[in-house]
């Protein structure tokens, strides 16, 4: 039906002879003809390329997101925090000594520190054997219990380690200078202590000794033993137990300080000997990033050029097959005034049409595929739209290449050779 249209349109024109009686109408007309006789080949057609251009978005979404999510992870904990802690060498017995001792106002020096948000110090306790109990009784017949730690702190520590009160509040630094008897349980802690609330004033006893409840913590990211502890304000630990001095200095920074930080924390802590701590700084997150996304984008990229590979080897051969079986149509154009332009214009537009559709479809696989796997994993989908537009205009590149020798054959027909095949 086609061929007759263009028959007429032929005959009803006035050009001389041997210019070009086609027009674009005419050719697009021809085009959706050989696209829509066989569907089914259509669709067999375009799936390679819809899985080509789907990984390749999927390829840059995922690495995209994926680096978004390290992002968020790597920055909430592992990037913000550092950690100083006094030096130490190995002595002749094999035991290890510390070169310094942090001070008692580490906390208040650190802070002064551009790029610190929050620090705080912290030690563990020696009670010397005393039990930890909510209540003043020691009963020998009971079975002995797991030992609760008792751990001293600065006023800053919790807001350094990113804990939260559950209830109550965290001791201040007007407890820590009196050497107020008060403490803080970590939510564990309470649980086995059987407090849980601390508007009644609750006391626990290290030894005989009572201190007053006043908080309760939890959610502590670092540092999470603490959930366990009883806390004690490091002025408290100091008068009643014999603190010699803080074992570690939490710092929490702001993204990206770790390495001005980490040279400006000894001098803060002693000017004269700034050698006898040892900081611990985060790495930077850009090449941990980095090295995960060329890994993905290394996978995806080369299961997608495969599969892109495959779809324009697809096209071509049907494309290929469709000239042989179209010859006879071919020839009856070529009689009715169609030049080896006209015919090898048809062809490429039915390749570039039909991979066109597959990076549209491809693409729209691909967002699909990016959204539905970071809604699963509760990710924020992330990806560039101009990505996803050049890979359904991908499509269309990769059917013009895949059309050009099919149209060169298509184009080199003859018209007696190919109405003596009949159509």
């Amino acid at each position: 039906m086609s061929v007759l249209a263009g028959a007429q349109r032929v005959h009803a024109g006035d050009g001389p002879r041997g210019t070009d009686r086609f027009s674009v109408r005419d050719l697009l007309t021809e085009a959706t003809y050989g696209i829509g006789a066989r569907p089914g080949r259509l669709v067999l057609t375009i799936l390679g390329t819809v899985l080509g251009i789907a990984s390749v978005v999927v390829t840059v979404g995922l690495a995209q997101t994926a680096a978004g999510q390290i992002n968020r992870q790597f920055d909430a904990v592992a990037a913000t925090q550092v950690v100083a802690a006094p030096a130490t060498t190995r002595g002749a017995d094999g035991t290890e000594r510390a070169n310094a001792r942090l001070p008692w106002d580490a906390e208040a020096r650190a802070v002064r520190l551009a790029g610190v948000e929050a620090a705080g110090t912290l030690a563990e306790v020696d009670v010397e054997g005393a039990a930890v109990t909510a209540v003043p009784v020691n009963d020998p017949s009971q079975p002995a219990g797991v030992a609760i730690p008792v751990v001293a702190t600065s006023p800053g520590l919790l807001d350094a380690v990113r804990g939260e009160v559950v209830t109550g509040r965290y001791f201040d630094s007007g407890h820590d200078d009196r050497a107020d008897r008060v403490v803080v349980l970590g939510a564990r802690a309470a649980e086995r202590l059987g407090v849980h609330r601390v508007d009644r004033q609750p006391s626990v006893f290290i030894g005989e000794t009572s201190y007053t409840v006043i908080g309760i913590v939890d959610g502590v990211q670092r540092r999470g033993e603490l959930v366990d502890a009883v806390i004690l304000p490091q002025g408290t630990a100091r008068a009643d137990f014999g603190l010699a001095s803080p074992e570690q200095l939490q710092i929490r920074i702001a993204v990206g300080a770790g390495p001005v930080v980490g040279e400006q924390v000894p001098v803060a802590l002693d000017p004269n000997a700034p050698d006898g701590f040892k900081v611990q700084v985060p790495p930077t997150g850009s090449k941990v990033r980095e090295s995960v996304q060329a890994d993905v984008n290394a996978i995806f990229l080369a299961l997608g050029a495969v599969a892109l590979l495959i779809g324009g080897l697809g096209i071509a051969n049907v494309t290929l097959l469709s000239v042989m079986e179209r010859v006879g149509e071919i020839g009856l154009r070529r009689a009715l005034g169609a030049t080896r332009r006209d015919i090898g214009a048809q062809f490429v537009v039915e390749s570039v049409v039909v991979g066109l559709l597959g990076g549209l479809i491809g693409a729209a696989v691909g967002v699909a595929a990016v959204v539905v796997v970071s809604a699963v994993q509760s990710w924020t989908p992330i990806l560039d739209t101009v990505v996803v537009l050049l890979s359904a205009l991908a499509g269309g590149v990769i059917g013009l290449l895949a059309g050009i020798y099919p149209a060169l054959k298509a184009a080199a027909i003859e018209p007696i050779a190919a109405l003596r095949g009949g159509i």
